[in-house]
């Protein structure tokens, strides 16, 4: 009788919290229902007849007098029947809660001898690294399923595409990073929307994701601070596939989520890496609202943060201006949740500076991120000073984006910005993976 119970402890334990797992289930509310109308006829009884003596015994004094002495008797009764009541409630609740406690004792117990570790097992750092391949792996396992179970679709004409999602994350393909593989600096036939989509999926299933950095510096010193996170796709030949071609089929064909998921997880191993060195830097990692809707994905990509809290103060989410204003309500919802575990939150891609920072504090956003355009354009010289006055006073840090020259610097410090992102800080440059 004992290896049911030990082979089900999940049933065992969630047993007193389903309907008919115990006869008492059924019986003790009748006798509970026939015990308190017994109870409360005694206290009725007892009232009518203590009004009915006092008139008796008085029978010069006003008939009400008996009766509100008898509706006084049914009250103390009524009052003494529900403090009773608690009573036994709170017992009752009492010994549900202990039997509980019990069983979750007995699941942990059973829990620690299934996972306990070999003494031959590796060292800690390397079953933390063997989490996060596992959340890679189940990553590439749904990416097939997702494969398998979507058919293609017609892609729709280039001009109907919308512009990249992410400026900044678009950068490099205005320019040829010196990073870049030979492939990627060497002239590549053009590839249509169907040939770019079958090249996300298949560089999805077969791990070729590349993760790029960029740095965030300290103006004027330069000095790192933060480095943004970038995918790029990498085609079966090498050809490097930029975010401004692939993000708007990626997200049209439901794949943006398993990007951005991977991404992520990316993202944990290389802070755990900077946690390993003794680093004391930071990564901006963009989220997609299809990301943060993805309900499976969060729950895992949580529960693996949790067991590896110190690191969630060094991942900084970015979202966009667009996305925050579309997501509405359901958006924010979520990253209220995120926040209350201590993730923090940049805001890019703005083209409108009319900024609800009331707003992006109540929902921890610490950054946000404006292009040097924006930021130089005469005719926004008072929202940005102003913009920025509110910032400083407000904790929110701002960062300039696409500074790409001295000359360009040199202007960006004349308006007393304090932290800078663009070519002439550094390159993206490919992430080395893990070994």
């Amino acid at each position: 009788m004992l290896v049911p119970k030990a082979a089900h402890p999940m049933k065992a334990l969630t047993a007193d919290f389903r309907p008919g797992t115990a006869v008492s289930t059924t019986v003790v509310p009748a006798m509970t229902l026939l015990t308190h109308l017994v109870y409360a006829l005694a206290y009725l009884i007892a009232g009518i007849s203590a009004g009915a003596a006092l008139w008796a015994l008085r029978p010069e004094a006003d008939p009400l007098v008996a009766w509100l002495a008898g509706a006084l008797v049914v009250l103390a009764g009524a009052l003494v029947h529900d403090v009773v009541t608690r009573l036994e409630r709170e017992r009752k609740a009492a010994r549900r809660l202990a039997r509980l406690h019990d069983r979750v004792e007995e699941l942990a117990h059973l829990l620690e001898q299934r996972f306990a570790p070999d003494p031959g097992a590796q060292p800690d750092g390397g079953v933390r690294y063997d989490a996060v391949m596992q959340e890679v792996k189940l990553l590439q396992s749904l990416v097939a399923r997702l494969t398998e179970r979507r058919a293609p679709r017609p892609p729709a004409a280039s001009g109907e595409r919308r512009p990249a999602l992410s400026p900044s994350s678009a950068t490099p393909s205005s320019a040829t990073p010196s990073s870049a593989t030979p492939s990627a600096t060497a002239p590549a036939v053009p590839m249509d929307d169907a040939a770019v989509l079958e090249a996300v999926r298949d560089a999805l299933k077969a791990d070729r994701i590349d993760v790029y950095l960029q740095p965030i510096v300290s103006l004027p010193q330069r000095k790192h601070r933060f480095y943004e996170v970038f995918s790029r796709v990498r085609a079966a030949d090498g050809q490097q596939i930029m975010p401004d071609r692939y993000l708007d089929i990626a997200e049209r064909e439901g794949l943006i989520a398993t990007i951005d998921n991977l991404q992520l997880v990316r993202c944990v191993q290389l802070i755990r890496e900077t946690e390993r060195r003794q680093h004391a830097i930071g990564f901006f990692a963009n989220i997609s609202a299809a990301t943060l809707a993805d309900a499976e994905f969060m729950r895992q990509f949580l529960n693996m943060m949790a067991q590896n809290h110190a690191l969630v103060p060094k991942l900084v989410f970015e979202l966009s201006q667009h996305d925050l204003r579309v997501g509405g309500a359901v958006t924010m919802g979520i990253l209220s949740q995120l926040a209350r575990l201590g993730f923090r939150f940049s805001m890019d891609q703005v083209t409108d500076l009319a900024i609800d920072l009331d707003r992006l504090l109540r929902h921890e956003f610490r950054c946000i991120k404006l292009d040097r355009a924006l930021v130089l354009d005469p005719a926004n010289a008072a929202r940005i000073r102003e913009l920025r006055h509110r910032c400083a006073a407000e904790g929110i840090d701002l960062i300039v984006e696409k500074i790409e020259t001295e000359n360009q610097l040199v202007e960006v410090l004349d308006t007393g910005f304090d932290f800078g992102q663009g070519y002439l800080f550094g390159e993206p440059r490919l992430s080395r993976k893990p070994e």
